[in-house]
């Protein structure tokens, strides 16, 4: 198989985390036969720094001539003064609507190997598997108007959430798909006692949840799903919710494995390339030390190969090789307890890719990182 790739390392350890998981990416197309070609554009605050805009028009049109897109992370304390309009989370805000990114996928699954990194108990974590998908181009991140202004003297601000009733539709009927596959369960997150949108959204749930008899729906408040999931994260299978709403939540459900370092997340389109980044940020405080985790990036690379390119097994060996470094006690430093070897990123990397390459030693693949 063939296929080509964007890369957008964007900002902070965005651009360390990319790197490893290209060098994963040659390791199964080693391993397997495949070949990877890939394509660098620029995004975020890097962008803005060589090209004045937070995400080029060429960076777009390269994603739109890939099979699919690998994303770091975008922004900095740098770039806070910025206008809103030229900040690095603009060009996250603008890809996903170029490419029509309309659900977001973030898995949240239970690693024994990593339950003391956890701040809840064994016995609340134990066998979560949870995916929460979440709604990517409407909201109040895109509604017009969001400005500040002054009236009578005063400051005021505004921010607008607009929801066309298609786009709740396509994003929930998506959620209804997945749940057939897995626990056949959707909880829908809404806050129908207050908001408008909300009682839109579950309306439209009630209306997909009618095509498929053999899914159960419930409907939960938001509030009430925010600690649901630190009480009882094993009662949900799959999540389905607007873009604030499930932003939120689901780095409210990176808690469960330990850190942010360990949630990858897909970015569906209904008619171009698939968008795959882990949930964490750009992190500048640890930005160039060697110490990013770089696992949420290999797992999106997972996510890759099984949902835009139908390779399982290729997936399987990644996830599987995730688990073999895990349990034998490798960890960076945000997942880090009694007993376990403190690794750097690239070392992290190369003993996930000692594992998949099935090599005893991981010497020769050191070099690529000295």
């Amino acid at each position: 198989m063939k296929k080509r790739i964007a890369v957008l390392p964007g900002d902070g350890i965005g651009k360390e985390v990319t790197r490893g998981a290209v060098d994963i990416l040659n390791a199964i197309g080693e391993r397997f036969g495949h070949q990877f070609y890939f394509s660098y554009g620029k995004i975020g605050g890097s962008a803005f720094e060589s090209e004045g805009t937070p995400l080029p028009d060429e960076t777009i049109e390269l994603c739109k001539e890939s099979d699919a897109v690998l994303l770091g992370a975008v922004g900095g304390p740098q770039w806070d003064r910025l206008p809103v309009h030229l900040r690095p989370e603009q060009g996250l805000l603008k890809i996903r609507k170029e490419l029509n990114l309309y659900a977001n996928l973030r898995p949240t699954n239970y690693y024994e190997s990593l339950v003391e990194s956890s701040p809840l108990r064994k016995e609340v974590i134990e066998g979560v598997d949870m995916l929460i998908v979440r709604e990517l181009t409407g909201g109040l991140y895109f509604g017009k108007p969001s400005e500040r202004s002054q009236q009578d003297g005063k400051d005021v601000v505004v921010d607008t959430l607009f929801y066309q009733r298609a786009e709740m539709y396509r994003v929930i009927k998506l959620a209804f798909e997945v749940a057939k596959g897995r626990k056949k369960k959707v909880t829908s997150v809404d806050k129908a006692n207050v908001l408008e949108s909300s009682r839109m959204w579950r309306e439209v749930a009630e209306e997909v949840s009618a095509q498929y008899p053999d899914v159960e729906l419930e409907h939960m408040l938001v509030d009430n799903a925010a600690m649901q999931m630190i009480k009882n994260p094993k009662r949900f299978d799959v999540v389905v919710t607007e873009n604030m709403f499930g932003d939120i939540l689901s780095d409210e459900a990176s808690v469960l494995t330990g850190s942010l370092g360990m949630l990858p997340s897909a970015s569906l389109s209904e008619n171009g390339p698939y968008l795959y980044e882990p949930i964490h940020g750009s992190a500048p405080d640890i930005e160039g030390k060697n110490i990013a985790n770089p696992l949420a990036m290999i797992l999106s690379v997972a996510m890759m190969l099984r949902t835009s390119f139908g390779l399982e097994e290729e997936a399987e060996a990644v996830e599987n090789a995730v688990n073999e470094v895990l349990n034998a006690g490798y960890r960076t430093q945000d997942i880090l307890s009694f007993g376990n070897r403190a690794v750097s990123t690239n070392e992290m990397v190369a003993e996930v890719k000692a594992t998949i390459l099935d090599h005893e030693t991981i010497l020769n693949i050191m070099g690529a990182y000295a």
